[in-house]
Formats: C-alpha cells, sequence, structure tokens
C-alpha cells in the first residue's frame, strides 16, 4: 500500500511535466515516458549520500588469527531518509566482512559493525566507505565515496606461548623455588644446609661447618638482572618461505618466548631488527611483551643482503655490558663468510654469542627420499645442504657461538632449553 501510494502521488505530480514533453516522447510512448520520469524523481528523492558524516571506533590492534570489530557511526544531517547499501572496504588480507544494509531517518545516526579476520600480520588501514542511497521506489539510486580513515595492527600470534609454562617451571627449580639447588660459575650465593651425600665438595663452606655441628654447603641460585639482546635479521635470508610463512615469522615466535622467560628471570630484554638499516628497536621496556609484539607487527623481508658489519656495530653501540646476543638468522654458508665470519670475533670478545636458525623440514623429507631417480638427486641435493648446515655449525661452534637449529615448530623450544642451560652454568 505504500508503495502504491507513493506511485499515485509521483505519478499526480508528473503529470503536468507529461503534458508539456508529451509531444517530443511520443514516439516512445506515454508508459516509457512515464517511467523513465518515475526514475528520475525516484533519483531525486533519494536520500543525500554527500551529506552524510562518518566516526569510526573500534579495535586498534588484533593477534593474527583472531577477529575483531569495527564500528562506524554514521548521521544524517539531511532532510530526506537514507536508504542505502553500505560497503566498508579493507585490503584483502584484513579478512572484512563488509557489506551492510542501512535505513537512517533523517536527523538520526546509526552504527553498524565491521567484522575483520586478518590473514597477515602488519598494519591494515581502512579503504573508503562508499554508499549506495535508493529512492523510495527503489528505481534509481545515488552513490557517493568517503575517506574514513582507521588502521588495525596485526599482531603476530604468539603460537609458542604453550611452552612457557614447562619453562617457567623449569626456571623455577633453577631459581631454588623447587628445593633444587645449583651451583655454577657467576651464580650468586644464597643460603647455607647441611651437607647431603651427591652434594658438590666445593660448595662446603668449613668456617660456618667449624661453627655447627654438622658440614654446611653453601646453596646458590642463578643471577638475575642479566642482558640478553633479541636481533632479528630481517634480510634476504629472512625472507624465505617455510610451510606457509617467511623464516622471519618463525624467528619472531622463538624470539618472543625466549623475551618473555628471560623478563620472567629478572634478565633485561631488548630487540633489534636490521638489514641495512635498524628497522626496530625495544631496549628496556617495563611493559616488555606489549612492547615488543607492536616493534615486531609491521616488519617485513627485504630482498637485500644483510651488512653484518653495521648489525654488529649496531649492537656493540647499544649494549655496553656483557650480554646474551641471541642472532636470528640463517645458517647459510655463503652469506656467513662473506658477511658474519670476518667481524665475528668482535662480537664474541664482549658478549655471548648464540645463533638461532630456521630449518626448513622439507630438506630432511628430500634427504630421506630414494623412489626413483628424481628423488635420488633431490636426496643429494638435500644431503649437501644439511652438510652445510653442519660445517658451519661445527665452525662457529670453536668461535664459542651457541648455535640452535631447528624447524618451525621446535626452534622456540630449543631455544628456550638452550637460554635455561646456559644460565644453570652461570655463562650469561
Amino acid at each position: 500500500m505504500a508503495v502504491t501510494g507513493r506511485l499515485g502521488l509521483l505519478a499526480l505530480l508528473a503529470a503536468p511535466v507529461v503534458g508539456l514533453l508529451l509531444p517530443s516522447w511520443a514516439g516512445i510512448g506515454l508508459a516509457a515516458a512515464v517511467l523513465l520520469l518515475l526514475v528520475v524523481l525516484d533519483l531525486v528523492l533519494a536520500g543525500s549520500v554527500r551529506r552524510l558524516q562518518f566516526a569510526r571506533s573500534g579495535a586498534t590492534s588484533v593477534r593474527l588469527g583472531e577477529a575483531c570489530e569495527v564500528t562506524l557511526t554514521v548521521a544524517n544531517p539531511g532532510g530526506r531518509p537514507v536508504r542505502a547499501r553500505l560497503r566498508d572496504a579493507w585490503p584483502p588480507s584484513a579478512g572484512a566482512d563488509d557489506r551492510h544494509r542501512l535505513t537512517l531517518p533523517a536527523g538520526e545516526r546509526r552504527v553498524v559493525t565491521t567484522r575483520l579476520l586478518p590473514t597477515r600480520r602488519g598494519d591494515r588501514t581502512a579503504a573508503r566507505v562508499t554508499v549506495r542511497s535508493t529512492g523510495p521506489l527503489g528505481l534509481a539510486a545515488r552513490q557517493g565515496s568517503h575517506d574514513v580513515p582507521w588502521t588495525v595492527r596485526v599482531l603476530p600470534p604468539f603460537h609458542s606461548r604453550k611452552h612457557l609454562p614447562s619453562r617457567l617451571a623449569r626456571l623455577q627449580q633453577l631459581d631454588g623455588r623447587n628445593a633444587v639447588l645449583i651451583r655454577g660459575q657467576g651464580t650468586e650465593f644464597d643460603s647455607l644446609r647441611e651437607y647431603v651425600i651427591g652434594d658438590d665438595v666445593r660448595s662446603i663452606d668449613w668456617r660456618a661447618s667449624a661453627r655447627a655441628s654438622d658440614v654446611m654447603v653453601r646453596t646458590w641460585r642463578p643471577e638475575r638482572d642479566r642482558h640478553v639482546v633479541l636481533v632479528l635479521d630481517t634480510g634476504r635470508v629472512s625472507a624465505g618461505r617455510v610451510g606457509d610463512a617467511p623464516r622471519l615469522d618463525a624467528a619472531m615466535d622463538a624470539a618472543l618466548l625466549l623475551a618473555v622467560l628471560a623478563a620472567r628471570a629478572g634478565d633485561r630484554v631488548d630487540l633489534l631488527a636490521y638489514d641495512r638499516q635498524v628497522h626496530a628497536a625495544v631496549q628496556g621496556s617495563s611493559d616488555l611483551l606489549p612492547a615488543l609484539v607492536n616493534a615486531m607487527a609491521p616488519l617485513e623481508p627485504s630482498l637485500v643482503e644483510t651488512d653484518a658489519r653495521g648489525m654488529i656495530a649496531e649492537v656493540l653501540r647499544r649494549t655496553r655490558r656483557r650480554a646474551l646476543v641471541v642472532l636470528l638468522t640463517g645458517l647459510d654458508a655463503a652469506p656467513l663468510e662473506e658477511g658474519l665470519f670476518p667481524v665475528l670475533a668482535k662480537l664474541t670478545s664482549r658478549h655471548q654469542l648464540m645463533i638461532a636458525s630456521v630449518a626448513d623440514p622439507r630438506v630432511a623429507e628430500m634427504a630421506a627420499g630414494r623412489g626413483d631417480a628424481e628423488a635420488v638427486y633431490d636426496a643429494a641435493a638435500a644431503e649437501r645442504v644439511l652438510a652445510e648446515r653442519r660445517q658451519v655449525t661445527a665452525r662457529l661452534a670453536r668461535h664459542g657461538v651457541e648455535v640452535v637449529d631447528a624447524v618451525p615448530e621446535d626452534l622456540p623450544p630449543r631455544l628456550a632449553d638452550r637460554y635455561l642451560a646456559l644460565k644453570a652454568a652461570g655463562r650469561l
């Protein structure tokens, strides 16, 4: 009934105009002329899209793999209602559910919510908001676009968080909280207790034993307030894909687990991302994990060879006291031979260096292949790659460098375990 009433009203309004234009429209027929006029009038009566006003709110960050919502408030200051379809456009990697229907009376406002499920890490910026406003008959529409800026930062997912409880339990053991006491170089005196079979005789405190009725030994706990520097190589070697993600993403996941563990151990943790220049840096943050994931989120691999000399110079400039430097890079022989090895002594003479590298599980699979001639050739190539990595690892070990080489799923826990082993041995 409402549509019929509108049709009658529009036909009544259009009658005088049709009478004036009828001679020129005689060739196309009266019905077509009336329809054309109704379309024009419907377009005129459609709510204006230019006068609409927009404001955003909602999420500004989200972890990769999780969903978030961004709200768009639309106000209609005009005198006619707006019946529209609205598209809140985002890049494809934002995973936006961006199409909405909107009925907005004159002088009122409405809120539409866009749900995002990002598929890539980094900053995702909203594109234009496009509104198509239809007339009361639905025969014609006005369309316009508006720039309504908003950015959602997609943070690293931190999948290795699942390994944290077990490593924290081991850290508590090292710290003496679970009655497991250790002794090592660089550890701090904790307390005295009676000697039991199996204790290190070097821990006996002879003066305390002379005053007591039993042999007394010193207990020790690992030193705190050490310095851990995480260095992400963002050069060419980090761009290679392992599975569905670049090596850089796996390196980030390992760095996050180690950073949280070291911070819980009372150590200071810094971050440096470098290839030929500094792309991110975090130093002495009191709120470590948010600072790290925000610094890592926009990082992308660069297709350039990393300047190892510049990287080491930057580390030495920023790190004055002795530290554990964890370099997350590749173990490819050629880049290390030309880049890191010539300047390695400058770093190892002042700091304890650990190199963590992401291995490709496909290489090990190829090395085991023997099905046909092609598989044998692939296996030979894979064995050569594995042999080169073993040679590089041995050479680094001769320089006192700790090396962790593992596939993406195993790298975070193995790196954390190596850190705990160094802490237990008092080598930090």
